[in-house]
């Protein structure tokens, strides 16, 4: 189990030129973990792909390009041997559930991340409220 505590909250503008910033951050937060004796390089590979993914969906169909109140927000929460990762965005919202998977014979450029982010991690939901939308990303450590 890892004794931990870790809280990292970013807001970024819709665009996607900081994609990497964020990618970066998982990267380095699989690295740096306490007492965590799993694979390292494949965590934060992990990581950066679920954040980056994660966030390039909440630009692309959660904001209004150009609308600053439109920021993207990531909050990675680390308590334990539980990796909390949650992506805010005030667009229209979507039903999880409904999300088809991706077209295996004929992938296209999009349609993968959601598909991406399930595989690799060990929870995945989506929240609408009045205020924003919630997509909460669980990975467990132990």
């Amino acid at each position: 189990m890892c004794d931990s505590f870790l809280q990292v909250d970013v807001v970024i503008p819709t665009q996607t030129k900081y994609l990497n910033l964020l990618g970066s951050i998982g990267e380095r937060i699989a690295k740096e973990l306490d007492n965590f004796t799993g694979d390292r390089a494949a965590l934060a590979y992990q990581l950066n792909l679920v954040l980056t993914e994660a966030t390039v969906n909440a630009i692309k169909h959660g904001c209004c390009e150009n609308d600053l109140k439109n920021c993207v927000r990531v909050a990675i929460h680390l308590q334990n041997d539980e990796l909390n990762i949650k992506v805010y965005d005030h667009g229209q919202g979507f039903d999880l559930e409904k999300v088809p998977l991706p077209d295996f014979d004929h992938p296209g450029e999009s349609g993968m991340g959601l598909f991406l982010i399930r595989s690799v991690m060990d929870s995945v939901s989506y929240t609408k409220t009045k205020e924003h939308n919630v997509l909460e990303i669980i990975k467990y450590l132990n």
